[in-house]
C-alpha cells in the first residue's frame, strides 16, 4: 500500500502564521504538522508517499529530504498549475499503481488508520471516504450516508442553508488506482465536487467510514490554538516528543539540551525546543516553546506557543498567544487576551496589546504603545470580512478610514492596473469619509475611479448593467444598525460579488500584500461621467407612457432617502398623482432608521384610506426596499406582497415569462398563474447568464428586480413598473389581493447556536427522509398542502422556520410540534 500527503494549500485563512513556511509545516508540539501524519503512515507499514506540492515547495523538501529520517521514500510531485485536489492526485498516477490513501498535511488526528483501511478491503471499495462529525461544516463536504456505510448524498462547502447533516467528508480517501482513470488530465478537478459525482453517475458504490477520534482542520489561527492546546490537556492521542520530567505542578518534555532553573515554575503541560533558555522565576503553564528561543525572567505564560528563535524580556505576561519566528519582545509586554504576533516583528518596552489583536510579519511597535486599533479584528470579522457581498462595521471603530484604505488598496490588487471602478455613496457625511479613504486606496494600486459621488444604489446597478465597469462600490449608513456604516461591493452587472470574488479581497487584505505603482501610474478620477438623469432616462424609455388608467392617486413616503429629488419627477413625468411625504435629506433621520419605519408603517395606510388614493408606497432609504399599500389602507405583508406581483404580472402579460422567487414564497397561487412560470432556488451567487432568463425575481424582504432594467433590487423602478402592470390588469389591488386563497403563512426565528446547527440539520435532514421534501435551500418537508422549512441564518446564531397551511389551527400545530423538536434537538436530547 502506498500513501499520498496533500500539501499544497495556500493557508490564506490561517494568515499571519503562513507568512514564510506553507501550512502543513506549521509546528505542533514543535514538529511540523504534516510529519505527525507522516510517522502514522509509517506506522501503518507504508513505505512509499507521495507528497503533492504548491506553495512555498521547498521548504517541505528542505525539511523532509528522501524521507529516510521518518523510515519512508518519498517521491515529490510539483504540479505546473492548481489541478485540484483530485487533479493534483491524478499527477501522481505513474507512481501510484497500488492500492493508496490519500491524507492532508494540514490536519491533526489520532484516527486508527488501520481500522480505515481494513473497512476498505471488507467492503471491496473502490474509494472509501473517511467520516467525522463536527459542529460546524461550512468548511468541508457533508455526507449521509445508509447503515452499511454507502454514501447517498454530499455537498461541497455548503453554506447553512444547504446543511443536511453534521457528518463532514475530512479528506481522508483509500482509493484503488483504476479510479484515477476517471480523472481528466491537466484540468481543475476536485474530490468532492468532480469526481464523486462522476463515480456516483457511472454505477460506482462510494463507501464512507465513520471513524472515532480527534480530528481537527487546522485551517485559523484559533484552530491552530486550539490543537496545541488539545494536545497539552491530552484530548488527542499524539505521542509528544521528548524527555518527560515530572514536576510538582505539571510535566515538562524537554526536546534537546535546555537548563531549566530551579525558581521556574512548570504547570501543566510544558514542552520546550533545543536550545531554549529559562530566566529565573519565570511561570509556564500549558505552553509550547520552539528550538533556540529566549524567555526572560519572572515572565508569566499561559496557553502559549512560542516558535524558534524568539526573545522576551523580562516580566512579559501572555495568555493565550502564538508568538512566531524571530520576534523580539521587550519587557514589560502585557497580551492577556489572545494575539498573533508574526514573524520578526519587533516590540518595545510597556506595550499592552489588546484582545485578539493581529501584528503582522515585520511591524514595528513603539515602546509605551497600547496595540488596540487598526489591527484589531473584532469577533465577527475573525474568519471573513464579509457578509454577503458587503462589509458592515461600527463607524470609525472597526470600520476606520484606515481600514477603509487597506479595503481599497484589496479590491485594486485584485483588478487589472488601468481598468474602472465606479463609486458612490448616500449624503450621509460618513459614507463620504469612508469612501474618500476607500478612494485612495484603490488609486494606490493603479485603478481608476468613476466618482458619481451622492448617487442611488440602485441607480448604480442600473450604470453597471448597461454601461460597463468592472467593479462598484457603494457607501451608506446602515439601515438596519444604528452607528454602523455599510460598504456594498457590486460585480460589473451590479450584482453583490460571490464568494469567490470575496476570498480573493480578503486574501490580498489579510497578507496586505497590496500592488504599489508609481507615481505615474497612480490611478485617475472622472467625476460623475453617468449622472443621475441617465437612470431617470432609461425608467422613461422602459415604462409605457399610455398607461391605459389614464391617472393614479398614489401615496409616496421616501423616509428621507437618496431618491428624494428623482421619485416625484418621474411621478410627473407618467401623469400620476401623488402625495409624497419626506422627501428631503436629514442626517438625522436616517441614523433613526427604525423610527422612521415605525412611523411611515402609520402614517402611509391612514393617508391612503382618507384620500382613497389607489396605492400606497414607501421606498426605504437605500432605494432597495419596497413596501406597499393596498387601496384599503392596509400595509400588504412581504409574502402577499411578492404573490400581489406575481399575480399583477400575470394578469398584466400577453405572453409566457418566467419568475424567481425564494424557496420560502408561498405556493398558494402557483397552479393558478397562466403566463407566469415560478422557479424556486437561492438568492446567494445567481449569475448574471441565470438572472436574463426571468422576467422578474422577487423575495420576502420587498427586493424586487426586473432584469430588463437591471440586476440590481430596485424600489423606484419596481414601483413604477407595478403602476404600469396595474394598469394593463385593469384591476385594483384590493381585487387582486382577493383572487389569492386564504391560507396560513408565518416565519419565526429561534435561537441555534452554531455550535449546534449542523447537527440539527442533519436531524432534520433524516426525519425529511421519511417524507416528500426538499433540499434547495435549508430543509423543506411537505404535507398535505401545508409545508414547513428550516434555513439557518448565514451570518448569525439564527434558525429561521417558514410555515405554509391551508389554514392557521394546522398551521400553527404543524409549527409547535417541529418547534418542540427542533428545541429537544438542540438542547442534545434525542
Amino acid at each position: 500500500m502506498k500513501a499520498v500527503v496533500m500539501a499544497g494549500g495556500f493557508g490564506t485563512r490561517i494568515q499571519p502564521l503562513t507568512n514564510s513556511r506553507p501550512k502543513p509545516m506549521l509546528p505542533v508540539v514543535n514538529v511540523p504538522m504534516m510529519e505527525h501524519i507522516m510517522k502514522d503512515l509509517v506506522s501503518l507499514g507504508i513505505e512509499d508517499i507521495v507528497v503533492l506540492l504548491y506553495y512555498k515547495p521547498e521548504v517541505i523538501k528542505n525539511y523532509f529530504g528522501n524521507g529516510e529520517r521518518i523510515g519512508a521514500r518519498i517521491t515529490y510531485v510539483l504540479p505546473e498549475a492548481d489541478f485540484g485536489t483530485a487533479g493534483a492526485v491524478k499527477k501522481a498516477q505513474k507512481y501510484l499503481d497500488e492500492t493508496f490513501i490519500v491524507v492532508s498535511g494540514d490536519v491533526i488526528t489520532d484516527f486508527d488508520l488501520r481500522e480505515i483501511v481494513g473497512f476498505h478491503e471488507f467492503k471491496n471499495s473502490k474509494l472509501t471516504i473517511t467520516l467525522t462529525s463536527v459542529s460546524n461544516p461550512l468548511q468541508f463536504g457533508i455526507v449521509i450516508k445508509d447503515k452499511d456505510g454507502k454514501i447517498l448524498k454530499f455537498l461541497e462547502k455548503p453554506s447553512w442553508g444547504e446543511v443536511f447533516s453534521d457528518t463532514i467528508n475530512t479528506g481522508i480517501y483509500v482509493i484503488e488506482p483504476e479510479v484515477l482513470d476517471y480523472i481528466p488530465e491537466n484540468v481543475p478537478f476536485d474530490f468532492s465536487k468532480d469526481l464523486f459525482p462522476l463515480l456516483m453517475e457511472k454505477g460506482i458504490t462510494l463507501y464512507g467510514f465513520e471513524s472515532e477520534g480527534y480530528w481537527k482542520d487546522v485551517g485559523n489561527p484559533d484552530a491552530y490554538r486550539e490543537v496545541n492546546s488539545d494536545i497539552l490537556n491530552g484530548n488527542v492521542k499524539l505521542q509528544i516528543p521528548g524527555k518527560a520530567v515530572k514536576y510538582p505542578e505539571g510535566i515538562l518534555f524537554l526536546q534537546g539540551d535546555v537548563k531549566v532553573p530551579e525558581s521556574v515554575r512548570i504547570k501543566g503541560t510544558v514542552v520546550l525546543g533545543d536550545g531554549v533558555e529559562l530566566g529565573d522565576g519565570t511561570v509556564l503553564e500549558n505552553c509550547i516553546v520552539g528550538e533556540r528561543s529566549r524567555i526572560g525572567r519572572r515572565c508569566k505564560l499561559k496557553d502559549t506557543v512560542i516558535w524558534e528563535e524568539s526573545t522576551l524580556g523580562d516580566d512579559v505576561s501572555m495568555r493565550n498567544c502564538v508568538v512566531c519566528d524571530r520576534v523580539d519582545v521587550g519587557s514589560r509586554v502585557s497580551a492577556l487576551k489572545g494575539a498573533i504576533i508574526a514573524e520578526k516583528v519587533k516590540i518595545e518596552d510597556d506595550v499592552r496589546i489588546e484582545k485578539d489583536v493581529v501584528i503582522w510579519p515585520e511591524k514595528f511597535v513603539e515602546s509605551g504603545s497600547i496595540v488596540s486599533s487598526n489591527l484589531v479584528w473584532g469577533e465577527k470579522w475573525k474568519r471573513s470580512i464579509f457578509e454577503g457581498g458587503e462589509i458592515s462595521g461600527r463607524t470609525n471603530v472597526e470600520l476606520s478610514p484606515e481600514l477603509a484604505a487597506k479595503l481599497g488598496a484589496a479590491l485594486g490588487t485584485t483588478l487589472p492596473e488601468g481598468s474602472f471602478v465606479i463609486m458612490s455613496r448616500d449624503y450621509h457625511r460618513a459614507s463620504r469619509m469612508i469612501k474618500r479613504a476607500f478612494l485612495s486606496g484603490l488609486l494606490s494600486t493603479g485603478v481608476n475611479v468613476i466618482d458619481m459621488k451622492k448617487f442611488p444604489k440602485p441607480a448604480m446597478g442600473y450604470v453597471l448593467k448597461n454601461n460597463g465597469a468592472i467593479s462598484g462600490i457603494h457607501f451608506e449608513a446602515s439601515s438596519s444598525v444604528p452607528g454602523h456604516n455599510d460598504i456594498i461591493f457590486l460585480d460589473e452587472f451590479g450584482i453583490r460579488i460571490d464568494t469567490a470574488k470575496e476570498k480573493a479581497i480578503e486574501r490580498i487584505f489579510f497578507r496586505e500584500k497590496f500592488r504599489k505603482v508609481g507615481p505615474s501610474e497612480v490611478g485617475i478620477i472622472k467625476e460623475e461621467l453617468y449622472g443621475v438623469e441617465e437612470y431617470v432616462k432609461g425608467i422613461k424609455e422602459r415604462i409605457d407612457d399610455k398607461i391605459k388608467q389614464p391617472r393614479f392617486n398614489i401615496v409616496v413616503d421616501l423616509m428621507n432617502g437618496i431618491f428624494s429629488d428623482v421619485y416625484p419627477e418621474l411621478l410627473a413625468h407618467f401623469k400620476v398623482n401623488s402625495i409624497v411625504l419626506n422627501s428631503y435629506e436629514s442626517e438625522e433621520k436616517l441614523m433613526q432608521y427604525p423610527t422612521v419605519k415605525s412611523k411611515s408603517l402609520r402614517d402611509v395606510p391612514k393617508i391612503v384610506k382618507s384620500t382613497s388614493s389607489d396605492v400606497g408606497f414607501i421606498i426605504h432609504p437605500g432605494g432597495e426596499r419596497l413596501a406597499v399599500v393596498s387601496d384599503s389602507g392596509e400595509v400588504i405583508g412581504n409574502h402577499l406582497l411578492l404573490l400581489l406581483f406575481l399575480k399583477t404580472i400575470d394578469d398584466a402579460l400577453d405572453k409566457r415569462v418566467k419568475a424567481y422567487v425564494p424557496v420560502s414564497c408561498p405556493s398558494v397561487i402557483d397552479e393558478s398563474l397562466k403566463k407566469v412560470n415560478i422557479e424556486r432556488g437561492k438568492f446567494r451567487g445567481i449569475s448574471q447568464r441565470l438572472l436574463k432568463e426571468y422576467f422578474f425575481i422577487g423575495d420576502l424582504e420587498g427586493k424586487f428586480i426586473f432584469p430588463e432594467f437591471s440586476f440590481s433590487p430596485d424600489a423606484v423602478y419596481s414601483s413604477i413598473k407595478f403602476l404600469e402592470l396595474l394598469s394593463f390588469s385593469g384591476k385594483r389591488i384590493s381585487e387582486i389581493l382577493s383572487e389569492i386563497p386564504e391560507f396560513f403563512f408565518t416565519h419565526v426565528i429561534i435561537n441555534c447556536p452554531l455550535s449546534k446547527k449542523a447537527r440539527l440539520m442533519r436531524k432534520l435532514s433524516e426525519e425529511a427522509l421519511e417524507r416528500r421534501a426538499s433540499f434547495i435551500d435549508g430543509v423543506k418537508i411537505f404535507f398535505d398542502g401545508d409545508w414547513i422549512l428550516f434555513i439557518p441564518d448565514q451570518f448569525t446564531d439564527k434558525l429561521h422556520i417558514f410555515v405554509q397551511s391551508v389554514n392557521e389551527e394546522r398551521g400553527r400545530e404543524l409549527l409547535e410540534s417541529y418547534r418542540e423538536l427542533v428545541s429537544n434537538w438542540i438542547e442534545g436530547k434525542e
